[in-house]
């Protein structure tokens, strides 16, 4: 009995300890551009017995038995951050579901919320980070007044010509399964292998519009973090407390034997 309160507290503690660094880690990010919070949510885990009958009517068959706690860490991906106008050109958000997709280093497409925006060597439009826009948009070396719309199109004004000219279109992507989603550092996210994404015009088919000249700020609200701080403090006490009662108990029994 004493035995299996201690493993009951340590699970306890243990996946107390996880929620806690997931809330501690929303904190440290609270101003990290475009970034989500993630949040642990707990299910309990029910293993059927193995002599069960499969007749819902009988009352007398074995119940089922839980078998401890399965967490599973949610990015809020699709929770909007507030927009924040910062009048540079170059700075690009999203209002709304949706990201902009990368090219990676080994050619692998990374999801972003937008940011900075910078010309590469190479004359592609690409991330602060220098990974290019998957859409390939390339600026002229004589290009001025970068334009992005709401809708994506890109157009700049080239050479001396007094009217913008298209040269490209940002689309946007949204993620099917949420679940399946890995956070990388810089804000940028990656599917598991295989998982679909719906790719339209910004502002189409419940995608959101791109915002130029304005960052998304992280959806992370310090007074609901410092809420669910509390309460998982107080669940980790609490099971601290079973650990506690059991090794008293422990004592006890040890004592008689004596």
């Amino acid at each position: 009995m004493s035995s299996g309160a201690f493993q009951v507290a340590a699970i306890g503690m243990g996946t107390q300890q996880r929620a806690l660094d997931a809330i501690a880690n929303n904190i440290a990010n609270v101003n990290t551009t475009a970034f989500k919070r993630s949040e642990v949510r707990f299910a309990d885990v029910v293993v059927a017995s193995a002599d069960r009958v499969a007749t819902p009517a009988d009352v007398s068959r074995p119940a089922d038995q839980l078998a401890g706690v399965a967490l599973d860490t949610l990015f809020m991906v699709n929770e909007q951050g507030p927009v924040e106008r910062t009048g540079n050109a170059m700075d690009l958000a999203i209002e709304g579901a949706g990201f902009i997709e990368l090219i990676g280093p080994g050619g692998q497409t990374m999801l972003w919320r937008g940011g900075g925006l910078t010309v590469g060597a190479d004359g592609l439009l690409s991330a602060a980070n220098g990974m290019a826009l998957k859409a390939g948009i390339t600026v002229p070396e004589d290009a001025t007044g970068l334009t992005i719309a709401a809708d994506g199109s890109v157009t700049a004004k080239l050479g001396d010509a007094t009217t913008p000219v298209e040269i490209g279109q940002i689309r946007l992507v949204k993620i099917v399964d949420t679940g399946a989603t890995r956070r990388l550092d810089g804000g940028l996210y990656r599917l598991a292998d295989g998982e679909a994404l719906s790719d339209a015009v910004p502002g189409e088919d419940g995608h959101g519009a791109l915002v130029q000249g304005a960052l998304e700020r992280s959806n992370v609200q310090l007074t609901d973090e410092m809420v669910r701080m509390m309460l998982v403090q107080r669940a980790y006490a609490a099971n601290a407390q079973i650990a506690q009662a059991a090794d008293q108990m422990m004592s006890i029994a040890n004592g008689l034997r004596r």
